[in-house]
């Protein structure tokens, strides 16, 4: 979303995110509401005590002439990277092994001291025996990168164990999705 202030008046652009879906904004006054639901969907807002004008699309050329600057000021957007493990271990199965290289090329590309790391399990196993492996799937993931020259600092490292499963399952059944290190790369 974007807004722009000028001479009393206020426009409301709603922008697509970096895979194109928007979401939905509602503009309210105390004068009424317009929805915008659409890419590049805009209102405007004359007065606190006016209806929004009526949702029309803006071209693409006008956004970037209006929003330009601010636009060129976003940060990149996050880079996600998932890797897997052999079932009940922190290690690595083969193909995940293959990222490694990538993301730490995102990582020096964007000279990232933003990483987060989050380590999930399947539900085989106790829930507090899949919090710990979580745990250490993530810490192995940072010690290989921090083994590779990044900053530690940068890194945050967490668990969600069992929970959050990226395939729901009943308890006691085994997923290799689950099974899963998230990276994210700011």
């Amino acid at each position: 979303m974007l807004i722009s202030c000028a001479s009393k008046k206020t426009l409301i652009v709603l922008l697509p995110d970096d895979n194109g879906q928007v979401g939905e904004i509602v503009v309210e006054t105390k004068g009424g509401t317009q929805v915008l639901s659409e890419p590049r969907h805009a209102t405007e807002v004359k007065a606190a005590d006016v209806s929004p004008t009526a949702p029309v699309i803006m071209k693409e050329e006008v956004v970037l002439r209006v929003f330009g600057g601010a636009l060129s000021a976003l940060p990149d957007p996050p880079i996600r990277f998932l890797l897997y493990f052999i079932t009940g271990t922190p290690e690595l199965t083969a193909e995940s092994k293959r990222q490694i290289p990538e993301i730490l090329r995102v990582i020096e590309d964007r000279n990232s001291k933003d990483i987060a790391i989050v380590g999930h399990t399947d539900r085989v196993g106790s829930r507090e025996k899949n919090q710990t492996l979580g745990l250490k799937r993530a810490a192995s993931i940072k010690n290989i990168l921090v083994s590779d020259g990044v900053d530690p600092s940068g890194i945050e490292v967490v668990s969600h164990g069992e929970d959050n499963p990226s395939i729901e399952t009943e308890d006691n059944v085994a997923e290799p999705r689950n099974r899963r290190v998230e990276i994210t790369v700011r």
